[in-house]
């Protein structure tokens, strides 16, 4: 830790939606900006504007509103360093670009597409870089009459980074320790694009430099880019305000074998995206766990513990305790397996420890969309709290509860039928005159008096309480029987009786 104020950057670009990885880094960024009392700032890097996805930035934020992850600078809090969307800052860009080329740091490049591509079908491995360089349409092999004629004409060019030779450059990685690279493996970067646009590697560091950002904590995939970024805080004369850097570990496919993708969770049947991503020019929906019914307090938890853990058997963390706990150190090198059962756990786990009446709206919602209207809220906590330990997603407090709302439309009849007898039926037919003889069902009274009339007919106690169950919600599941007959209310259970009576009939 430095003496200057911790600030930390998440700075995705708006092209599509937002994997778990991505949410992950937001987290970590975040914990450790509370953690030491510091800011925690949204940055759009929308500067290719060939990827870019009309809704993407919205996405985005909703993403980070669900998970209760809010920047305290953003395109839309605003804050002290702003516009914080790239496009909003090109002409700044241009500047250190050519500042670069004045000290012979960096190059103007007139190659076009066509040209390139022609290289690198005649050139096994072709990198723009000091191999061929000088044999190439830049300012390096053009002299500088020819170079001046071309700019002057508006042809189109870039800038590129030149790469020094024969160089090592290193780095302390807060994850990774000491991380070298050769300049020699590095190809000449293009730091401008010829619609004046800046590449990631030129606006992140001039935006993490102009917006005093402390630390940087990005997915490992970034760290071959390292090199190229040392030498830009160094050429600009910026390396002693240069943040200090972790490079996150991956998040893997379940089997350990490469970076989980969008296609393994279609593969496999899990989400990869926080919240459900339309794209609207494939038409094509990508499901999010949002979607599916997680809970944000478990998505964020089954993230925390996805590459770093505090040292104890501790796994479920609010995010206060995440806050509090939290060092980037304990961040492993290594990548992460994604296992799904274990997010579904995480789920359970804050269903369970989460109170009836903040689950009250997701449950309501849940409903809704059964169409499904609760009236009385009260009445829909007390049946929260019954059910709640038995549910994984959120959807399932349909099928735990909705029965309480609306009659079994279908019956379990192959757990009946096979041993439903004229017996059993005249049981129940009975039991129909004994419950309309008293004013309200009360467990702790009616199960035992069940119990002492199937005996008396000479019927095991078990052979009446599971059809008595599929009567009331229609298969075998639910809190105890009594508990759910004294929730409906007697008129509601004779009615139940009755009907289910005709189907094991029929």
């Amino acid at each position: 830790m430095t003496d200057k104020k911790v600030r930390v950057r998440f700075a995705p670009s708006p092209t599509g939606g937002l994997h778990l990885g991505g949410v992950r880094t937001v987290l970590f960024n975040y914990l450790f900006a509370k953690k030491h009392n510091g800011d925690f700032v949204l940055r759009i890097e929308d500067t290719d504007q060939t990827r870019y996805v009309e809704g993407a930035e919205e996405y985005i934020l909703d993403c980070l509103k669900w998970c209760g992850l809010h920047p305290d600078e953003s395109p839309v809090a605003g804050g002290p360093f702003a516009p914080y969307r790239q496009s909003e800052r090109k002409a700044l860009y241009r500047e250190y670009a050519e500042r670069l080329v004045m000290q012979g740091h960096a190059y103007y490049a007139f190659d076009t597409a066509e040209e390139l591509d022609k290289n690198r079908k005649e050139i096994p491995n072709f990198q723009y870089g000091q191999a061929y360089r000088d044999s190439l349409r830049n300012s390096i092999s053009l002299s500088q009459h020819e170079v001046d004629a071309l700019l002057d004409a508006g042809t189109p060019h870039v800038i590129r980074i030149k790469m020094p030779a024969d160089e090592t450059i290193s780095f302390h990685d807060m994850i990774r320790g000491h991380v070298s690279f050769e300049t020699n493996q590095v190809d000449d970067k293009v730091l401008l694009k010829a619609d004046g646009m800046p590449t990631y590697h030129l606006a992140v560091v001039v935006d993490d430099y102009l917006m005093k950002i402390s630390h940087a904590f990005r997915g490992e995939e970034w760290l071959p880019s390292a090199p190229v970024h040392l030498l830009l805080w160094d050429y600009l004369g910026w390396k002693a305000d240069m943040p200090q850097w972790a490079h996150l570990p991956l998040i893997l496919k379940p089997d350990g074998h490469g970076k989980l993708s969008k296609r393994d969770g279609a593969r496999l049947g899990f989400p990869v995206y926080a919240m459900s991503w339309f794209d609207a020019k494939t038409g094509e929906l990508t499901p999010g766990f949002r979607e599916l019914g997680f809970l944000p307090e478990a998505f964020l938890n089954l993230l925390a513990t996805l590459g770093w853990n505090d040292g104890t058997d501790q796994e479920i963390f609010t995010l206060d305790e995440l806050i509090e706990k939290f060092s980037i150190e304990r961040v492993n090198k290594a990548g992460a397996k994604f296992d799904f059962e274990k997010a579904k756990w995480f789920n359970a786990e804050w269903i369970k420890k989460t109170d009836a009446d903040i689950l009250k709206p997701h449950v309501k919602a849940v409903l809704a969309e059964k169409n499904i209207e609760v009236t009385d809220d009260q009445h829909l906590v007390t049946l929260i709290e019954l059910i709640k330990d038995r549910c994984v997603l959120l959807p399932d407090f349909y099928h735990q509860l909705g029965y309480f709302f609306e009659q079994p439309q279908t019956y379990d009849l192959a757990s009946v039928k096979p041993k439903w007898t004229d017996a059993k039926a005249e049981f129940f037919k009975e039991y129909i005159e004994k419950l309309a003889n008293i004013d309200t069902i009360l467990p702790e009274r009616e199960e035992p008096a069940l119990k002492a009339f199937a005996e008396e007919k000479g019927l095991k106690v078990g052979d009446v309480m599971m059809p008595f169950r599929i009567m009331l919600v229609g298969g075998k599941f639910g809190p105890h029987v009594f508990d759910i007959a004294a929730l409906l209310g007697k008129q509601e259970t004779i009615n139940r009786i009755t009907k289910a009576l005709a189907a094991f009939a029929a």
